[in-house]
């Protein structure tokens, strides 16, 4: 049953993807939606699951709030370093592609645990089941949307995009297989979660917004970005 259930999310992450690639004359207001729904999905879905998730806390302070910081902060390590070893050799201060790839392998990675939660919710009972598969299948449209736009977003050529899509949309059916072999343990799913929870943070903070605004700083492409926090909200309560 999780299985088939995946496939409803397989689909709504492909529909997420084809409208990012479908809107490129709006860009600015992609680009805004696209940070809301990071943002969201962040403050709203992943911390709150990672903190009830992810065990005792370290020295006072919950571990996934901990690890949180440490996403976020591997992240801008990450593109420090890569745009260092751009400037290095000359290609001046543009967006580097790695940065995109590895951001979308992140978004994969989260895919793939949503198919195993979606998994391990159905081993608990079919009412835990369809409650994690509503708020599954529905905020899969994010992920596919942030997937695609992540990765174009820095100089990948769209074949590229689209691969990381189909990868995205691939990795719930292979999250809930998994679990008919095995179950994965509360606390490191927790962890993962607070950590990439971080990483998406700094991605959306620091780059998908002011690329936002940068051209088109309008009030049209500021209510995007409150649409898309509270399209998560609204995910997150109709799942809850």
């Amino acid at each position: 049953m999780a299985v088939f259930v995946a496939l409803g999310a397989f689909l709504m992450t492909l529909a997420g993807g084809w409208v990012a690639q479908r809107v490129t004359d709006r860009r600015h207001l992609v680009l805004g939606f696209a940070g809301g729904l990071m943002l969201g999905v962040v403050g709203l879905d992943l911390l709150p699951e990672a903190i009830d998730a992810a065990g005792n806390p370290v020295f006072g302070v919950p571990a996934a709030l901990l690890l949180f910081v440490g996403g976020f902060l591997v992240a801008h390590l990450v593109e420090r370093l890569l745009a260092v070893r751009q400037v290095a050799h000359g290609a001046g201060e543009e967006r580097v592609p790695q940065v995109g790839l590895t951001a979308a392998a992140a978004m994969v990675g989260h895919s793939l645990m949503d198919g195993v939660a979606l998994g391990a919710a159905f081993q608990v009972g079919a009412g835990m089941g369809a409650a994690v598969a509503l708020a599954v299948i529905t905020h899969d449209f994010a992920d596919g949307f942030n997937t695609y736009t992540i990765t174009s977003l820095y100089g990948n050529a769209r074949r590229k995009a689209v691969l990381m899509l189909f990868a995205d949309a691939v990795a719930p059916l292979v999250g809930a297989a998994t679990t008919l072999l095995f179950t994965l343990p509360e606390e490191p799913l927790g962890c993962y979660l607070g950590f990439f929870g971080g990483a998406l943070l700094y991605l959306a903070a620091a780059e998908i917004l002011p690329e936002a605004h940068h051209e088109h700083p309008a009030r049209s492409t500021l209510l995007c970005t409150v649409a898309g926090v509270g399209f998560i909200w609204l995910v997150v309560g109709i799942a809850d």
